[in-house]
């Protein structure tokens, strides 16, 4: 098949090319900000624009409500919708460079490896978790402040509340666990670090489950952008496809939950078991603490409050046990052991509210 015919394919229509200036001044823009935005992955400035200002841009008509712009693998170009605004254009292109900037290809220059997705793969195992990675790294080359949102029911805080909302909220708790640089290396790199670390926080089975996870999310959103599609245009059979975007939008919000909940207890479980100290139990609830600060929750969400109680008693135990193991080590947790506990019951309902909840199963 031509490069034209999968263009077509694409629902893309090329309207006119950028000339060199233009490449260069985009080129040059999105060069700063990602060298700028993540000093610590030793980006070098005259190689990622030496190699931006050779791709090939286009203006295009792009067939789809959700893309603005889009790289083209099979032919290294990026097409911008006809409806951005050309004088901000690096703005859309910060995610598209990425995606080449990460490209892997073998000797034959067959693409293998797309950050976190494999394209040796014929599912291509990862995609939507590249996707929200290369998202995550646009919003803070972009400068793009957390913002607040609610969808499916699930209120949540993003960095990308347009574009793969509940896919970043989820790879952004993952990057929680295992710190951004894994993240961000991994994405821009295309290696395995980021899987590596997060595997040995967690187990392989948690990765790839939330890898699987995240991709039938992406699907089940798409699903339901067809059918929003479907009721914009069609008066006929409304109230069958109102059924079928509710439950699309369920399955939605069941699946976001499952996987966030994966995330935490694969972390902290294996986390729990690795205490051998007074100090790290009060790592431990510091960070299990402050996790309440990255997931998503609904009205009727208390999977992380209920397990936020039970590992406070285990660590009420556990203190015990190392309490008696060694008296000499008391002064490294100035309060006392039964007082943790205490105070977070005392403290659950300001801290969480006082709703009778329960879990949402698929």
């Amino acid at each position: 098949m031509s490069i034209e015919a999968d263009l077509k394919k694409e629902g893309i229509e090329v309207i006119k090319q950028l000339d060199t200036l233009a490449v260069n001044t985009i080129a040059k823009a999105v060069s700063d900000k990602l060298v700028t935005a993540f000093p610590e992955q030793n980006l070098n400035y005259n190689e990622i624009f030496s190699k931006l200002s050779k791709l090939d841009m286009y203006v295009a008509k792009i067939d789809s409500k959700l893309s603005l712009a889009k790289y083209f693998y099979k032919n290294r170009s990026i097409y911008f919708n006809d409806t951005i605004d050309l004088l901000n254009i690096d703005i859309y292109a910060v995610h598209e460079c990425i995606h080449y900037l990460q490209e892997l290809r073998d000797s034959e220059n067959n693409l293998i490896q797309l950050g976190l997705c494999d394209f040796t793969s014929s599912n291509y195992n990862g995609m939507a978790l590249n996707e929200a990675a290369v998202q995550l790294m646009s919003s803070k080359a972009l400068n793009i402040n957390a913002d607040t949102v609610k969808y499916y029911d699930i209120t949540f805080s993003t960095h990308s509340p347009s574009y793969y909302a509940l896919e970043c909220n989820l790879i952004n708790q993952m990057a929680y666990v295992t710190g951004d640089y894994f993240l961000y290396n991994s994405t821009i790199y295309s290696n395995n670090n980021f899987i590596n670390k997060f595997t040995s926080l967690t187990n392989k089975k948690a990765y790839f489950m939330i890898e699987q996870n995240i991709d039938k999310l992406l699907e089940l959103e798409d699903s339901l952008t067809i059918e929003t599609n479907k009721l914009e245009n069609l008066d006929k059979k409304v109230k069958k496809i109102v059924k079928k975007k509710e439950i699309l939008r369920q399955k939605i919000q069941n699946l976001f939950l499952k996987t966030q909940d994966l995330i935490l207890t694969s972390y902290f479980d294996t986390n729990f078991n690795n205490i051998n100290s007074l100090e790290q139990i009060e790592e431990y609830r510091k960070k299990l603490y402050n996790y309440k600060n990255v997931i998503g929750t609904t009205e009727n969400y208390t999977f992380f409050n209920e397990y936020y109680v039970d590992k406070m008693a285990e660590l009420e135990a556990r203190y015990t046990y190392l309490e008696n193991q060694s008296f000499e080590k008391l002064s490294l947790i100035p309060v006392k052991h039964n007082f943790i506990f205490r105070l977070f019951m005392k403290l659950k309902k300001i801290l969480f509210g006082s709703k009778n909840y329960q879990h949402i199963e698929n």
